[in-house]
C-alpha cells in the first residue's frame, strides 16, 4: 500500500468535505434547529472535522486495500457508492427508526450520502496510486 498516496487522498477528500460543509451550512442555514454548541464555528464542529479526518484516512485505507487495478476515479466511484449504501443502511435508516426523522429528510440524507461519497470515492481514486515493484507490477 502506498501510504503517502493514501494520506494525500484522505486529505484531499477531507478538504472537499470541509468546503462542502461550509457551503451546505450557508445554503441550508434555516433547515436545522439551533442548538447550543453545534453548528458553524463551534467546538462541536471542530471535533466533527477532526474525527472526519480520521474517517477519511480509514476510507482511503479501505479503498487502497480493495484496489483492483482499474481506472482510479471509476473504481473510486464504485467504492464510494458501496460505502454510501452502507451508511444509508446503518445510519440513515436507523436514524429514521430511532430518532425519528421525517421521511422526506431521511430520503434527502440518503441521496446526499450517495452523491457525497461517490464524489469522495472519485477523489480518492484519482489520487491513490499503488506502490510499484521493481519489476513494474503494482502492489496494493
Amino acid at each position: 500500500m502506498n501510504f503517502t498516496r493514501v494520506a494525500l487522498a484522505a486529505l484531499a477528500a477531507w478538504v472537499a468535505f470541509v468546503v462542502g460543509s461550509f457551503v451546505h451550512s450557508a445554503m441550508l442555514d434555516g433547515l436545522y434547529p439551533r442548538r447550543p454548541g453545534l453548528g458553524p464555528g463551534t467546538v462541536g464542529q471542530s471535533i466533527g472535522f477532526a474525527v472526519a479526518l480520521l474517517g477519511f484516512l480509514a476510507f482511503s485505507c479501505t479503498y487502497a486495500k480493495g484496489y483492483e487495478g482499474g481506472h482510479g476515479p471509476v473504481e473510486g466511484m464504485r467504492f464510494g457508492v458501496l460505502v454510501a449504501l452502507m451508511l444509508v443502511s446503518f445510519a440513515v435508516v436507523w436514524a429514521y427508526v430511532v430518532v425519528p426523522i421525517p421521511p422526506p429528510h431521511a430520503a434527502e440524507l440518503a441521496l446526499h450520502y450517495v452523491l457525497e461519497f461517490t464524489a469522495y470515492g472519485m477523489i480518492v481514486g484519482a489520487i491513490y496510486k499503488p506502490t510499484r515493484r521493481r519489476s513494474g507490477r503494482s502492489v496494493t
